[in-house]
């Protein structure tokens, strides 16, 4: 049974319903972002991919696109993308109940750590 946050500090895995890796780039690496963009939509097709964020969004400080994929996959995508990434930050984040601690003390950093604006989440 998963466990509800703050009950014990304790929070089951079961929780998380997928993971979202924010893909970030400066205008000088647009063509290594959509070259990556390419190669994940050709390898993971069980993945989602969202759309071109050419300008900073919510919490995200750059511009980015997003990968959406199910825990099933999380073994498979995350290492590409260690191995990958071309010099680009990825920021995973599991995606539970809880926005703000999804995007601030549950985040996985491939690359550069850029603080996120959590406020609004």
């Amino acid at each position: 049974m998963a466990q509800e946050p703050g009950s014990s500090g304790v929070r089951d895995p079961a929780l998380i319903r997928g993971y979202h890796a924010h893909v970030y780039f400066n205008p000088d690496q647009v063509e290594s972002a959509a070259h990556i963009r390419q190669l994940v939509a050709g390898t993971f097709p069980l993945a989602r991919l969202g759309g071109w964020r050419p300008q900073p969004v919510g919490p995200h400080p750059k511009a980015m696109y997003l990968i959406e994929f199910k825990p099933d996959l999380f073994a498979q995508i995350i290492p590409w993308l260690m191995l990958n990434r071309g010099g680009l930050t990825v920021m995973v984040h599991p995606f539970t109940d809880d926005g703000a601690q999804d995007h601030s003390a549950n985040t996985l950093w491939l690359g550069e750590q850029f603080q996120l604006k959590t406020e609004g989440l």
